[in-house]
C-alpha cells in the first residue's frame, strides 16, 4: 500500500510540473503576439531598423514564430540587407505549415535574388511560390521578367565570353609575332657575329701570310728582289692608238724643236770664216 502511495504522488508531481511548463509556454507565445504587433506597427510607419528589433524579441521568446520570422526577413529587405532577409525567408519556408506563408516566403526569396541580379535564382524561388500558391498573378509576372532578364544575362556572358577569347586569341597572336621577331632577331644577330668571326679570321689568315711572306723573303734575297721586280713592273697602258699617236707626234715635234734650238747655239758659237779685202 505504501508503494501505491509512493506513485500517486509522483504522477502528481509530473502533472504539476507539466502543466506548469505549459503555462510558461502559454505566456511566451503571449509575449511573442505581443511584441509581433508592435513591430507591425513600427514596420508600418517605416520604422524598419526599430521594427526589426521588436521582431527579434518575438523570436527570442519563441523561435518556431513563423510570423515574425517573415516579418524579420521584410526589415532586413527595406533595409537592402537581401543576404540575411532570405535566410529568414527561407527559415518560414522550412518551419511553416501554411502553403500561402511558404509561397509568399518564396516570393520575397525570388525579389531579393532580383535585386542581386541573380536571375536564375530569382527564376527557381518564384516557381517555387507558384507550386504554393498557382493562383498568384503577381508571381507569374515576377517570374516573367525574371526569365527575360536571366536571358538577357546569358547572352551578354556569352558574348563576354566571345570577347575575352577573341581577345586571348589577339594577345596569343601577338605573343607569336614577337616570339618570332625575337627568333629572327636571334638568327641575324648570330649570322652577324659568324660573319664578324669569318672577316676576323680572314683578317687574321691574312696577317699570317704577309708575315710567312715576309719570313721567306728574309730567308731568300732572290724572292725579295722578284717580289721587288713585281711591284716596280709597270701597269699596261690605257691610253687609245688615237691618244699613243698624238703624243709621239708632239714628242717628234719637241724633239725637233730641241734640235734647232742646239743647232742654233752651235753656229753662234763657231767662228766664220771672213773673205780678206786684201
Amino acid at each position: 500500500m505504501k508503494k501505491i502511495g509512493y506513485v500517486l504522488v509522483l504522477f502528481s508531481v509530473f502533472f504539476s510540473l507539466e502543466g506548469t511548463a505549459q503555462l510558461d509556454t502559454i505566456a511566451l507565445q503571449r509575449e511573442a503576439r505581443s511584441l509581433l504587433r508592435e513591430g507591425n506597427k513600427l514596420y508600418n510607419k517605416e520604422k524598419f531598423d526599430e521594427a526589426s528589433i521588436a521582431y527579434r524579441k518575438a523570436l527570442g521568446k519563441d523561435t518556431k514564430y513563423d510570423k515574425a520570422s517573415y516579418n524579420y526577413g521584410n526589415t532586413l529587405y527595406q533595409s537592402k540587407k537581401y543576404k540575411d532577409a532570405i535566410s529568414q525567408y527561407e527559415l518560414t519556408t522550412k518551419t511553416s505549415i501554411n502553403k500561402i506563408e511558404k509561397a509568399e516566403a518564396y516570393h520575397n526569396i525570388g525579389n531579393a535574388m532580383m535585386e542581386q541580379k541573380q536571375f536564375e535564382q530569382a527564376v527557381n524561388a518564384y516557381k517555387n511560390a507558384l507550386r504554393n500558391n498557382p493562383n498568384d498573378d503577381e508571381t507569374r509576372y515576377n517570374l516573367a521578367v525574371a526569365q527575360k532578364e536571366q536571358k538577357k544575362q546569358e547572352q551578354q556572358n556569352k558574348n563576354n565570353d566571345k570577347n575575352k577569347d577573341k581577345k586571348d586569341q589577339k594577345n596569343k597572336d601577338k605573343n607569336k609575332d614577337q616570339n618570332k621577331k625575337d627568333q629572327d632577331k636571334d638568327k641575324k644577330d648570330g649570322d652577324n657575329k659568324d660573319k664578324k668571326e669569318n672577316e676576323d679570321k680572314k683578317d687574321q689568315n691574312k696577317d699570317q701570310k704577309n708575315k710567312d711572306d715576309q719570313n721567306k723573303d728574309q730567308q731568300n734575297p732572290k724572292n725579295q728582289d722578284k717580289k721587288d721586280q713585281q711591284k716596280q713592273k709597270p701597269k699596261p697602258s690605257t691610253m687609245t692608238p688615237q691618244q699613243m699617236k698624238q703624243l709621239l707626234e708632239s714628242l717628234n715635234n719637241e724633239e725637233k724643236k730641241t734640235q734647232k734650238k742646239m743647232n742654233v747655239k752651235k753656229a753662234k758659237g763657231r767662228k766664220i770664216k771672213q773673205e780678206k779685202d786684201w
